[in-house]
Parts: structure tokens; C-alpha cells; sequence
């Protein structure tokens, strides 16, 4: 008998994306807005003032007790555990094989807790990940720094696991460690554009309460409140513009969100969906989990090489990165002229020879050509490098150029 799939969650501000007129699509299970009103539109109005996303389909994860930083340097690549209380920290949780199970990022919100932020279709790979890890672990040493912060909790809920993938706190020779999916309790909000944080401080209801925001320092975080509810502010982002994400208990989720659209209207600020995002990271050279970065793709493949902490004694997927081949494919740039891009999974030859295949591709809005990011042979992977892209037959040349695309100015 054939199980029927599950439908697609939907986000805490769904009724709100309705009432602006969204588009939405399936996305890593969640019904999110694809568009608004164009792409092109939403694109450039990150890159000129700000846009605001939902990003409330990401997964989000608590990690605590006295192994907790220990715990994530062996479950993660990074090395976590020397990270700053305020901080955060870019990081892949690998599968045995070296392979990348998701790419997350982490953080550290008090001297024995942390937040991991995952993408939302591998919510239970990771899940099944620290799970794994957690029952099978040995910490060598608990040693954390001093300083307390924690992760606020939601009004009106209590913190516990909130999924079938939430995982259970354990107390034993690995001493006390808990892991919690809090996905279901938070809602997440991107506000990203040259004019984040004049729109941000302006908002309405929201006090910082921690490190001010023309202090905060990127891939760090603050505390504040939004008219008395808790509110995590990080300076992080995924549009290569500069910006905050924006944690808030999901019962005040719409308010938030109608108040920073409110706070930004004479400044230029949108409601952008999935489809400005896309090619907003791609112009940034930021991975896609599924694209550029899966089970099959070592971290050195995908550029990501200094991510890994090849010194930390063990960690989960150590041994495989070390079994790899030699001869492997990795990730370069590619620009073209014209208009016509390549897109994923059209071949890009060298010669009359396939060396490789597009991951993303696209017409760069704000550079005004062809842009994408490919696997290729080693041998065909030079910055400078001549190639073609087959696009539907027609062969489009292209060079292999550094990522990122596109950088904004400081």
C-alpha cells in the first residue's frame, strides 16, 4: 500500500503572504512564497535598500549542558568549542563517508549552550545525525569558557521537543546533554539591504538589549525584545548583502513582520520570496544544499575545505575525507555574455570533452550576464580556464572565474 506524502507545512505567516499576493512553491516540505511581484524586482530591491523574507521553514536546534561544545566539535567539522558567547560560526555535519549531510550555522548562546540553524528538507538528517552521535560519543574533555546567555524561551510554550525529530537528553559518563528541535516555536525573518539596520532600529516595539546593532559584528548576534517578547537578532544572511535574521516565538511572528514591512516602506523595503533569494545566493557564490553541496560532496569539492578542523583529534566523517579521490570534481564560477545561462544540470564541456556539470545558473540581475556555478574536472578547473556550457544544443563559452560573483562594497 503507497503512503500519501505528507502536505506541505506552512509557515506562522502564511495568511500574511496570502494577503500580499504571494506565489508559493513547495519547498523542503514548506508551502513558501516563491515571489510577490518579480523576481527581477525583488532581487534588485535587496541590492539597492532591503527585503524581508520568511525563512521560517529553516530548522532550528538547542544544544546544552556541560559536553555541549565538546559534543559539536565531534558531530560538526568546525572546531565550536572556541567560539565567543555572542558569536557565530558556519559550519557541515558530515555523514562517515566525508559526504555533507547539511551545512548549518551555529550560535554559541551561553558558556554551556548553543543554537544550530539547519536547512529545512534535511530538519531530520541532522536530527538523525545528533542522535546517532549523541548515543555512540565519548567527550575527552568538557572544558567550556565563562559567560552565560541563553536562547530566550517562546511565550507561552515550553521549550520542549516540538517534532518527531526531537531528541532526548542524556546524563551519563558523557555528563549532561540536551538536544532540542524548537523549530515549531520560532519563526524566522531576513531582513537584508543596505538598509537593514536604519530600518531595523526604527521598528517599532523592538528594543536591543544587548550589543547595539551599529556594534554588532558580522556572524555575531544580540538580544533584544519586540513589544516585550523575546527577540534574537544575528547578523548573518544569505544574499550576500548585510542584514539580520530575526528569531521571534511565533506568536508574535505577524505582528513583527507587519511592523518592519511598516518601519521600511519609505525606505524601500519589499517582501521578497524564494526566487530573489536564489539568485541573490548565487550571486554571493553561497551553496545550495542539493545543488552544490549533498552526501556525494566532500567539503574540499565545494571550496569548503576551510571549514574543516582536519586537527581536532576525531569528528564524525574524519576518516572518510581522508578516502576520497584524488581526480574528483569541484566547484568553480563561470561567466558568460549574451543572455542565455546555463542551468543545472546542463554539461559543460572542454574541447569536445564533458568535464562537468551546471549546479545553479542563471541570468546575474545585477551583474547583467551569465553566471553559474558547475563541478569540473580538476584538469578544467584554472581560474581563466576557456569551457562551454551545452545550453538546449547550442554551445555557450564561458571562463572559470574566483567566487563570489558579485561582493558589496563595505
Amino acid at each position: 500500500m503507497t503512503e500519501t506524502p505528507a502536505p506541505p507545512r506552512t509557515s506562522p505567516l502564511h495568511d500574511r503572504h496570502e494577503a500580499l499576493g504571494a506565489s508559493f512553491t513547495d519547498f523542503g516540505g514548506w508551502n513558501m512564497p516563491v515571489r510577490y511581484t518579480s523576481d527581477l524586482a525583488e532581487h534588485h530591491a535587496v541590492r539597492a535598500a532591503a527585503g524581508l523574507f520568511d525563512i521560517s521553514h529553516m530548522a532550528e536546534f538547542r544544544v546544552d549542558g556541560e559536553t555541549a561544545a565538546a559534543f559539536l566539535d565531534h558531530v560538526l567539522a568546525g572546531r565550536l568549542s572556541t567560539m565567543k558567547i555572542g558569536k557565530a560560526k558556519y559550519s557541515l555535519v558530515l555523514a562517515e563517508s566525508g559526504g555533507i549531510v547539511d551545512d548549518v550555522i551555529v550560535y554559541r548562546t551561553g558558556e554551556q549552550s548553543f543554537l544550530v540553524i539547519s536547512n529545512a528538507g534535511n530538519r531530520d538528517a541532522v536530527a538523525a545525525a545528533f542522535d546517532l552521535a549523541q548515543r555512540t560519543w565519548v567527550p575527552a574533555s568538557t572544558a567550556v569558557p565563562d559567560g552565560a546567555t541563553e536562547i530566550p524561551e517562546p511565550v507561552g510554550g515550553t521549550g520542549t521537543p516540538a517534532s518527531d525529530a526531537s531528541i532526548d537528553s542524556t546524563t551519563d559518563a558523557r555528563g549532561s546533554l540536551t538536544i532540542e528541535d524548537v523549530t515549531d516555536d520560532y519563526a524566522l525573518i531576513a531582513l537584508q539591504g543596505p538598509e537593514a539596520r536604519g530600518i531595523l532600529s526604527s521598528t517599532p516595539g523592538v528594543e536591543i538589549t544587548g550589543t547595539a546593532l551599529v556594534e554588532l559584528g558580522y556572524y555575531a548576534w544580540t538580544e533584544g525584545t519586540f513589544d516585550g517578547a523575546p527577540l534574537f537578532v544575528a547578523r548573518t544572511g544569505y544574499t550576500g548583502e548585510d542584514g539580520y535574521e530575526l528569531m521571534i516565538p511565533t506568536a508574535q511572528a505577524a505582528a513583527l513582520w507587519d511592523a518592519v514591512l511598516a518601519a521600511g516602506a519609505d525606505r524601500g523595503l519589499v517582501p521578497c520570496g524564494l526566487a530573489a533569494r536564489d539568485t541573490l545566493r548565487l550571486e554571493a557564490g553561497m551553496p545550495l544544499y542539493g545543488h552544490e553541496l549533498s552526501r556525494d560532496i566532500v567539503p574540499a569539492q565545494a571550496g569548503l575545505g576551510r571549514v574543516v578542523a582536519v586537527d581536532k583529534e576525531a569528528f564524525v566523517g574524519k576518516d572518510g575525507l581522508s578516502s576520497g579521490p584524488a581526480d574528483a570534481p569541484v566547484l568553480v564560477g563561470l561567466v558568460s555574455e549574451g543572455r542565455r545561462a546555463g542551468r543545472a544540470g546542463y554539461s559543460v564541456l572542454h574541447g569536445d570533452d564533458t568535464v562537468g556539470e551546471i549546479t545553479s545558473g542563471a541570468l546575474s540581475p545585477t551583474l547583467g550576464h551569465p553566471v553559474a556555478m558547475a563541478f569540473v574536472a580538476p584538469a578544467a578547473s584554472a581560474i581563466g580556464t576557456e569551457l562551454s556550457i551545452d545550453v538546449r544544443g547550442t554551445r555557450i563559452p564561458a571562463t572559470v572565474t574566483a567566487l563570489p560573483f558579485y561582493r558589496r562594497n563595505a
